[in-house]
C-alpha cells in the first residue's frame, strides 16, 4: 500500500510561521510524522509533498491516479478557495482525508468553509502535527473495508 500526503502553502514555514498556532516543529518533522506513522500503519510508502503552487498540488494529485492507494491532503489556504484542487481530488478519485494542524473551526469565518472536504471521507483538525498519523491512520482503516 502507498500514500501520498499532500501539504499546501506555507507549510514549508512550519517551525517559524505563527508557532503558536502551528506549533515549533518544523516541516522535517511533520515528514518524519507521515513516515514514521505510515510505516507503523502498514504502508510500503509514503511519500510527502508540499508545493506553495495550486497548479503543483492539482497535477500532484493526478499524477497519483493509479499509483496511490489513499492521500492525505492539508490544503492549507487552498483549503477555502481551490475548486481545482476539489475537481483533482475528485476526478481521481482516491480515498482522501483533509488533514489541518490548527482547529480551524474556531478560527476565522473564511476558515470554515471547505472545498477539498467535500472529496474527503474524513477530515481531523486541531491535533497539530499527530493530526497526519491520525490522518493515515483512518486512511489504512478505510482501505481495509
Amino acid at each position: 500500500m502507498k500514500a501520498l500526503v499532500i501539504n499546501g502553502p506555507n507549510l514549508n514555514m512550519l517551525g517559524i510561521r505563527e508557532p503558536g498556532i502551528y506549533g515549533s516543529d518544523n516541516y522535517d518533522c511533520l515528514v518524519q510524522i507521515c513516515q514514521e506513522a505510515g510505516a507503523a500503519q502498514g504502508f510500503d510508502e509514503v511519500e510527502v509533498f508540499q508545493s506553495n503552487h495550486e497548479g503543483s498540488i492539482v497535477d500532484k494529485i493526478q499524477e497519483a491516479y493509479g499509483k496511490v492507494d489513499g492521500i492525505v491532503i492539508n490544503p492549507a489556504a487552498y483549503t477555502h478557495t481551490s475548486v481545482a484542487i476539489l475537481d483533482a481530488l475528485k476526478a481521481v478519485a482516491i480515498p482522501a482525508v483533509e488533514v489541518h494542524i490548527s482547529a480551524v473551526e474556531t478560527r476565522e469565518d473564511f476558515r470554515q468553509v471547505s472545498y477539498a472536504r467535500l472529496a474527503c471521507f474524513a477530515t481531523i483538525t486541531g491535533e497539530g502535527l499527530q493530526g497526519y498519523a491520525h490522518a493515515l491512520e483512518l486512511l489504512k482503516e478505510h482501505l481495509e473495508k
